[in-house]
């Protein structure tokens, strides 16, 4: 199966109102499925679109614009890493107050009512079914996609490094946030983040976060402990200021600085 058969609805999902109309884009895009890349990126957060059925989901234009909805520049700083690396690249297509792709079903905010600033109140009183079509219809096909392509490299023995991009807002709640990037990880034991934090640590002008301003948590995050701890290979979470990467410039400046840290990373790591 290739990486695109991944959003073939399940049984179950036939069975519910279709979430996304003919013309909306599909729950995930893949860029460089064939990647030479020893790399793998995800971005689980990478647009602030919502379906059309879904209305507004009662948020201003402010809001649908801000971190709260998607990881501003994240994308777009995983798309230049993508094709100066030669890597793949997943990107999640729809905001993640749709539903959050980085969050087990379980978590309270996998479809949130609440942001920072207020209620969403398109997610509010949801019915079993309205909550089952995100799910199967946005988050399932997403990770589905992540688990097919890294099937496919496990079986041709490719070398692989899963990395997640995301980014952050310079102030959360009132509470300003130093960092210019922070790596999170849990297992470490192919010494990825020791050897990115290293080497991102020689930069004295860099406040460097490590497991900051995020570290990962099994109620809060699902992508790197699913597809990176479950399978035992090496993976990292790099998370970017948000004021860093809000323009071109910035995500240019970023994607050349992780795409020559990242080449610099001794082979080893990469799990075949």
């Amino acid at each position: 199966m290739s990486v695109l058969d991944a959003a073939t609805p399940t049984p179950l999902s036939t069975a519910l109102a279709p979430l996304l109309a003919a013309g909306e884009p599909p729950a995930f895009s893949v860029l460089r499925a064939e990647g030479g890349s020893a790399f793998v990126l995800v971005c689980d957060h990478a647009s602030a679109r919502i379906p059309g059925s879904l209305g507004l989901l009662g948020l201003s234009e402010g809001e649908r614009a801000s971190h709260i909805a998607w990881d501003i520049g994240a994308a777009a700083v995983a798309q230049a890493l993508s094709e100066r690396l030669d890597a793949s690249l997943i990107l999640q297509n729809y905001s993640r107050l749709v539903v959050d792709c980085n969050r087990p079903p379980h978590s309270p905010e996998f479809i949130a009512t609440q942001s920072e600033w207020g209620r969403v109140s398109g997610n509010l009183h949801l019915s079993a079914e309205q909550a089952a079509a995100r799910r199967l219809q946005i988050f399932n096909p997403y990770h589905a996609a992540i688990t097919t392509l890294l099937d496919q490299r496990m079986l041709a023995r490719k070398p692989t490094i899963l990395i997640a991009v995301h980014s952050f807002t310079p102030v959360y709640r009132g509470d300003s946030r130093p960092w210019h990037i922070g790596l999170m990880y849990r297992q470490d034991r192919h010494g990825l983040a020791a050897e990115m934090l290293k080497r991102l640590g020689r930069d004295e002008r860099l406040t460097v976060g490590d497991n900051e301003p995020y570290a990962i948590d099994d109620d809060l995050d699902h992508t790197l402990p699913l597809h990176g701890e479950m399978r035992g290979i090496a993976h990292v979470g790099i998370e970017i200021r948000q004021d860093l990467i809000a323009d071109q410039a910035g995500q240019k400046n970023w994607a050349g600085r992780l795409a020559s840290l990242l080449k610099q990373l001794p082979a080893g790591l990469a799990a075949a």
